[in-house]
């Protein structure tokens, strides 16, 4: 059978067409999201939803006509982020993405929007959530007159695949707007009452492996599923076993757990079967290799040289890396943590011989690495038994063998790669394989991923 899956990121749509049996990718489209709209504040991120839709349909449409029959597609995409809807089911505002700043933004006594929210519910909230930016509005009248729901943006798409008028949503993506009470596995209406936050703009959950309906060619769609935990999915062989950590725009560490686990570094998101996922993000992540790359060009081109790319003299530079001395120890808190958006990175130990762009090179990405083991560590102290597994993803880690090589140094194990790219793609194709009966559980439907180097 063939599964369909869609992840709508931030930068870029992805669409694949994945062999139930096999688990090879047939066929894979990816293409740019140019849906950013300028704004002058500069604080304030928001995207077209008609300009992701249109696309996101078209490339559902195409594959669906070039591979048809498709038995079921999954949906999963950029968490956090929200837009307005009004009874109709139609966009009546942007798209506030997750990078939107609007929560850092000062509310009173001293207090940014975030931090009062937090400190009233108890909660860990922080800017570019839901919630979050849901309460600013409110507060700026910035909320559309029409608007009587707020949805994700691939909710909203899942919902106009199927004709739908009202949006539902997965616990993996109620929990990312904040205000989720995990335990409970539902929002928690008391807490918005506190702030004023009208609890009926939220939409129902649908929890587990659900059909939300079909297409007009008859094909079923999964709920909508939050791109970490189809990332996660999309993966790892074994759910249990394993611990995956990506790097790409950002950088993030997770692993499943039968607890939640409360504290400043790592975030307790939902699962299946009443586990967790605990993820431990980096804001950064690969992005500070592109801010050092972007350095050594700026550099370059005071020369009035030519260049396009500093990326091949830097990885060449990090090849040494086992055998540099004396190393620089470099932070890549460049911009800042999810809980403390104003803390900054450092590099210390600087000497006369080593500051070096080849020192610099290996310091960042030492830097990258050494930030997602110590999420992990936070995170093992939840755990009785060890992952035995460690699992690789992103271009940062597909890229760089460096990297991949630094990682299995620092955690002590091999560091696998899906055989297949664009993970949380793929991951929505097993969700909505297993929603639809092809597979009988996520466990089967995990075991058809493959990785590099393997039969």
């Amino acid at each position: 059978m063939k599964l369909l899956g869609l992840d709508i990121g931030t930068t870029s749509i992805c669409v694949n067409v994945i062999d139930s049996e096999t688990g090879q990718v047939i066929c894979t489209s990816n293409v740019p999201n140019t849906s950013f709209i300028h704004t002058d504040r500069a604080y304030e991120k928001i995207q077209d939803p008609a300009r992701i839709l249109s696309c996101a349909t078209h490339a559902v449409e195409a594959m669906i006509e070039k591979h048809s029959p498709i038995d079921a597609i999954g949906i999963s995409g950029q968490m956090h982020g929200i837009l307005y809807l009004d009874a109709e089911g139609n966009a009546v505002s942007p798209l506030y993405i997750w990078q939107d700043g609007r929560g850092d933004q000062e509310y009173k006594d001293g207090k940014s929007y975030a931090e009062y929210m937090s400190e009233v519910t108890g909660c860990a909230l922080a800017t570019g959530f839901g919630t979050v930016t849901h309460f600013f509005n409110m507060k700026n009248s910035l909320i559309p007159e029409k608007a009587v729901k707020l949805s994700t943006i691939h909710d909203y798409v899942g919902m106009k695949l199927t004709g739908g008028k009202e949006p539902v949503t997965h616990p993996s993506d109620a929990a990312s707007l904040g205000l989720y009470n995990l335990t409970e596995d539902k929002f928690d209406e008391a807490t918005m009452e506190k702030l004023g936050i009208d609890p009926s703009f939220f939409p129902e959950v649908k929890k587990g492996f659900e059909i939300i309906g079909k297409t007009k060619h008859g094909i079923p769609v999964a709920v909508a599923i939050g791109d970490n935990q189809a990332s996660f999915m999309g993966s790892v062989k074994d759910s249990e076993s394993s611990i995956l950590v990506n790097v790409g725009t950002g950088g993030q560490v997770s692993m499943v757990t039968d607890k939640p686990l409360y504290n400043q570094y790592i975030e307790t998101r939902p699962w299946t079967d009443g586990k967790y996922l605990l993820v431990g993000p980096s804001l950064c992540g690969g992005r500070a290799y592109a801010i050092l790359e972007r350095f050594f060009r700026s550099v370059v081109q005071l020369t009035d040289a030519e260049v396009f790319t500093m990326y091949p003299i830097m990885d060449k530079l990090s090849e040494g890396y086992k055998t540099l001395t004396d190393k620089l120890e470099v932070s890549t808190l460049f911009c800042g943590e999810r809980g403390n958006p104003s803390k900054r990175g450092s590099i210390s130990n600087i000497s006369a011989d080593n500051f070096t762009p080849q020192h610099l090179v290996v310091g960042v990405l030492e830097g990258t690495v050494n930030e997602l083991y110590e999420k992990y560590t936070y995170m093992s102290e939840n755990i009785a038994t060890p992952p035995s597994t460690l699992v690789g993803s992103g271009n940062g880690i597909r890229k760089s063998k460096v990297t991949r090589s630094m990682f299995a140094d620092k955690f002590g194990m091999e560091v696998k790669v899906p055989a297949h790219k664009e993970e949380a793609a793929y991951g929505a194709a097993l969700f909505a394989g297993v929603a639809a009966g092809v597979f009988k559980s996520l466990k089967e439907a995990q075991s058809i991923i493959k990785y590099e180097k393997e039969d």
